[in-house]
């Protein structure tokens, strides 16, 4: 298990990607692999017409109940990550999902029951070539990374965290 040290907070709010204030600005190309993470950005992914190959969600809005439609055809895979962690369960759920995903073209929704939020560095670090991951930054919009260009920068942060 990773635990996030408190001194990295501060460096994780910043964007790892591009900051898209309206997600009606958002272009993802349409042969990218699709990561989302979190219930607003998933919800408004499928609003938009996009197919998640992998979705991350905690059906939790800023650590309150979500109540948004994600009504989806994707397979659910089950996580259990408390707050401010990544779990092996995180982990793996997204290394079975990513796998199985790139193997059958299926669809997969990870259900997280604790918090998804730092799910988005497993999601990079994992990520097949050419991934996009799009990801909610709290009360700003939405975060497009390219998994590719930003593998190196996911893996400092992941080293910066304790080992449990």
């Amino acid at each position: 298990m990773y635990i996030l040290p408190q001194e990295l907070r501060r460096e994780l709010k910043e964007p790892l990607g591009e900051l898209y204030r309206s997600f009606s600005d958002v272009r993802v190309d349409e042969e990218s692999f699709l990561i989302t993470v979190g219930d607003v950005t998933t919800s408004n992914a499928l609003k938009h017409g996009l197919k998640p190959d992998i979705s991350i969600i905690d059906n939790r809005i800023q650590r309150r109940a979500s109540d948004q439609d994600l009504k989806d055809t994707a397979e659910v895979i089950r996580a259990e990550n408390p707050p401010g962690t990544v779990t092996r369960s995180l982990w793996s759920s997204i290394e079975t999902a990513i796998r199985e995903s790139s193997r059958s073209g299926k669809r997969f929704m990870i259900i997280v029951d604790g918090e998804e939020d730092l799910a988005v560095l497993p999601s990079i670090l994992l990520a097949p070539p050419g991934t996009t991951v799009l990801y909610g930054q709290p009360n700003e919009g939405v975060v497009l990374v390219k998994a590719d260009e930003t593998f190196r920068r996911a893996e400092e942060l992941i080293k910066k965290f304790e080992e449990a």
